[in-house]
């Protein structure tokens, strides 16, 4: 299927910098898989905030953002993600997954990490929709995915910890989700 098929005129406004791949998630309601190959710079961040709207101009308000591909980011790319933070927010949220550890270091030493819902994986993705922020107790000790490395881990209490793969800085919750920061 083609990005045009999920969202007319997605691909009317091509960027060599940043190929964006899209795929709905039946699973979820209103919700997008957005993966991401290049970088969001200053040149091409207005772009990129265009043709995710026009996803949300077409209901999807749930976007997960696969950026296992995203090598770079700039401060305007950051500032998209949050202009788009605020269009759906309303109605809906944006998770960012697979994140490089490049790109999340920018995010931590700008202070954005701790305003994006940020998730190792899909499944992790999908759930923060599922249940919500405030979705139910996790049972522990609990079993996750650092955000960052990937590696399995197991939370004995919430709180917060080191990853002893890469050193990450993690917090758990009651409800299980895992934050950076």
């Amino acid at each position: 299927m083609r990005n045009d098929d999920i969202v007319p005129g997605f691909d009317d406004e091509n960027d060599d910098g940043l190929k964006i791949g899209l795929a709905e998630v039946p699973k979820v309601a209103g919700c997008l898989l957005l993966a991401l190959n290049g970088h969001i710079d200053t040149y091409n961040s207005p772009r990129f905030q265009k043709r995710v709207r026009l996803a949300v101009d077409r209901g999807f308000v749930r976007l997960v953002f696969d950026c296992g591909g995203l090598t770079g980011i700039s401060s305007a790319g950051i500032g998209s993600f949050a202009t788009l933070l605020k269009t759906v927010r309303p109605k809906g949220d944006i998770v960012l997954f697979n994140i490089m550890p490049r790109v999340y270091e920018i995010l931590r030493l700008l202070g954005f990490s701790s305003l994006f819902n940020i998730r190792g994986g899909f499944d992790e993705a999908l759930e923060f929709f599922a249940e919500g922020e405030n979705g139910p107790p996790a049972t522990f000790p609990h079993e996750f995915q650092c955000p960052m490395c990937l590696k399995k881990l197991e939370a004995q209490d919430p709180g917060r910890f080191r990853c002893p793969e890469c050193g990450a800085v993690l917090s758990v919750g009651l409800d299980g989700l895992i934050s950076l920061g």
